[in-house]
């Protein structure tokens, strides 16, 4: 297993509406096991292909808590789907391919999913609260959607001008943490 790149907003593939998955093949298993260590690895609650540079119906989601002695609980979702959805809930959401940027952002409370699982079985299951928030938060990234696009047009526009800085910042440490890398 290996730990991607997570690629940062605006690339272009976090815009797009991500491709079906046609066949759960030994590639989308490797590609799933190594989202899964990237998950953890960043740390993060969710991570869609998109989001590693892979324009693919795929997301995985782990709303456990290993800090508090939880058991690891992944879902994996292939070309998932929410046939249905009850209830609102506000919750303070992040991303991977946003980080250090927060908003709150309402969400259905409860969902009903239906997806392939990673050995490409149908599952359909009932999410809510956290789980619920993560799993809507991922397949918007399926879709092309971003956090902040939930937003009010003006809340929007504030997010993104506080990502522009946060991203320049990180792409800024992030090239000095490589001048200090010696040369191989």
């Amino acid at each position: 297993m290996a730990v991607l790149d997570i690629v940062l907003y605006p690339e272009a593939v976090l815009k797009a509406v991500a491709k079906p998955v046609k066949k759960v093949s030994a590639e989308i298993q490797r590609l799933v096991d190594n989202m899964l260590e990237t998950m953890y690895a960043a740390p993060g609650i969710g991570l869609a292909a998109p989001q590693v540079g892979v324009s693919k119906r795929l997301c995985v989601v782990d709303v456990s808590n290993p800090q508090e002695g939880e058991p690891l609980n992944p879902y994996v979702l292939i070309n998932p789907e929410i046939i249905d959805r009850a209830g609102k809930i506000l919750w303070e959401e992040g991303c991977l391919s946003l980080p250090g940027l927060y908003r709150e952002v309402q969400r259905s409370s409860r969902i009903t999913v239906r997806a392939l699982d990673r050995q490409g079985v149908e599952r359909v299951f009932e999410a809510e609260d956290l789980l619920a928030v993560c799993i809507q938060h991922e397949m918007d990234h399926l879709d092309g959607i971003v956090f902040p696009d939930r937003l009010s047009l003006l809340k929007k526009k504030l997010a993104l001008k506080e990502w522009k800085r946060l991203r320049e910042k990180k792409l800024e440490d992030d090239d000095e943490g490589d001048e200090a890398q010696p040369a191989e």
